[in-house]
């Protein structure tokens, strides 16, 4: 239980470090660390992302860094997909969703790799770019996704209300927590009806310890982040996104 705890930790560092994709290694490590079955583990992974993001929100909010019309726009599609997501989840195996789940690792590296400007508003005012109806399909989009595989979706929110939303980093981070929170709340509410029906069970403790840890080591993460350069940190994770996909696939086909 040691190596999953020790697991627990590196997914809050990478979450501090890199302010999303770090919710990414959660699956894996309650499935080969902590030896959790696959749906379990998605499910469980969905309760501690909620609790970690919620967590890093925290600090934002009390800076007023948070635009919730952006929350409403895409957050509640986004709850409303996890939720329909989690559904959905009961009728695919478990293999498949671990197959979607190494997709989604190698489209987040690929994402990291090409992700090396920064956006920056002179002005801090968030310009809405896209249509409000865009917002609200491309939420929905990434709820479901996140009800399949049980990851926040930071990797695919921040770039969507910077580019959809025409908000400034300093904004679209804070706004993104919370909004991986909720998403991943009404989906993990979802998951215990779902886990019930297939006589499967949720291992509680474990949930609350890695949350914990995890949420520590976001702490950690975001006071060391200003130390690293913050590129070469993206492309590192970046290749470990894509051996650990490769892996996934390789164990599942």
């Amino acid at each position: 239980m040691i190596l999953s705890w020790i697991g627990a930790l590196l997914v809050g560092l990478s979450l501090g470090l890199l302010g999303s994709g770090g919710s990414i290694l959660t699956v894996p490590v309650l499935i080969y660390l902590a030896d959790e079955p696959e749906k379990v583990a998605i499910a469980e992974s969905l309760g501690i992302v909620g609790a970690i993001s919620f967590a890093g929100f925290i600090p934002y909010a009390l800076k007023k860094q948070v635009h919730w019309r952006s929350v409403i726009l895409f957050g509640l599609p986004g709850m409303a997909g996890t939720y329909g997501g989690a559904i959905i989840a009961g009728y695919v195996t478990g293999t498949f969703q671990l197959l979607l789940f190494a997709l989604v690792m190698i489209v987040a590296a690929v994402m990291m790799f090409r992700d090396n400007k920064e956006r920056i508003h002179i002005d801090g005012e968030p310009k809405v770019t896209h249509a409000w109806w865009k917002i609200i399909i491309e939420g929905l989009a990434v709820g479901i996704l996140t009800g399949l595989v049980g990851v926040g979706g930071g990797f695919l929110i921040v770039p969507a209300l910077v580019l959809l939303g025409g908000l400034p980093m300093s904004l679209a981070v804070g706004t993104s927590l919370l909004i991986i929170a909720l998403k991943s709340f009404s989906g993990f509410y979802k998951y215990v009806e779902v886990l019930a029906e297939l006589d499967m069970s949720m291992n509680w403790e474990l949930i609350l310890v890695f949350s914990l840890i995890g949420a520590v080591g976001s702490l950690v993460g975001k006071k060391v982040s200003s130390k690293i350069s913050n590129k070469k940190l993206k492309k590192g994770f970046a290749v470990f996104l894509i051996l650990m996909g490769g892996y996934i696939s390789y164990m599942n086909i």
